[in-house]
């Protein structure tokens, strides 16, 4: 599959990019690639929209999620876009951005029982134990948190998975915030630092 761009679109795609260029002023290069399913992108907008809007969590706790759920995912298209958009968007502290790229201990403890509660979520693929779910309770979050996080999974499994696919081009105004992560993925690394 190739990218699909306005010229080469069909009645149904171009709406979508159109959209897509009028809400967010360019047209991404993940955009291109999921419109060759147009029910894919619709139903990514629909949920990315959804879990900014009406969540509960604030702009640094939303990019928080999608930088650890993207992380986890080793998905460098979405890393390197939403550290541009926690930079210049959400105004999120470079501190916590880098610490969840570099997967170091963020200092913030909300943050960080955040980050942690969504990587549970990510690997143990839904599947939280009770002190697990209880600790993320503790830290402030609500039974109604744990179904945005799984929103934001869902939009962001949408996502990662589309571009390592694609194997999508980084965007250029995304560049400055390229990603590579690492090879291992974190669950792997997790379990080993586990025996240490």
């Amino acid at each position: 599959m190739s990218l699909v761009n306005l010229s080469g679109a069909n009645d149904k795609q171009k709406d979508l990019l159109m959209l897509t260029k009028k809400e967010n002023r360019m047209i991404p290069n993940m955009y291109q690639a999921m419109v060759n399913s147009p029910g894919l992108l619709d139903s990514y907008m629909h949920g990315y929209k959804k879990f900014r809007i009406e969540s509960g969590f604030t702009s640094t706790e939303q990019e928080v999620v999608l930088l650890t759920i993207s992380a986890e995912n080793s998905c460098s298209y979405c890393m390197a876009a939403h550290s541009m958009l926690a930079d210049t968007v959400s105004k999120v502290p470079l501190e916590v951005t880098e610490s969840i790229r570099n997967h170091t201990k963020i200092s913030d403890d909300k943050l960080r029982g955040l980050s942690g509660f969504v990587s549970t979520m990510v690997n143990k693929r839904g599947l939280p134990d009770e002190n697990e779910v209880q600790a993320f309770l503790n830290l402030g979050y609500t039974e109604g948190n744990i179904l945005d996080v799984i929103l934001a999974i869902s939009v962001k499994t949408i996502s990662n998975y589309t571009n390592h696919v694609f194997k999508t081009e980084l965007d250029t105004v995304f560049k400055a915030r390229e990603w590579s992560g690492y090879k291992v993925s974190r669950s792997i690394f997790n379990f080993f630092r586990s025996l240490v």
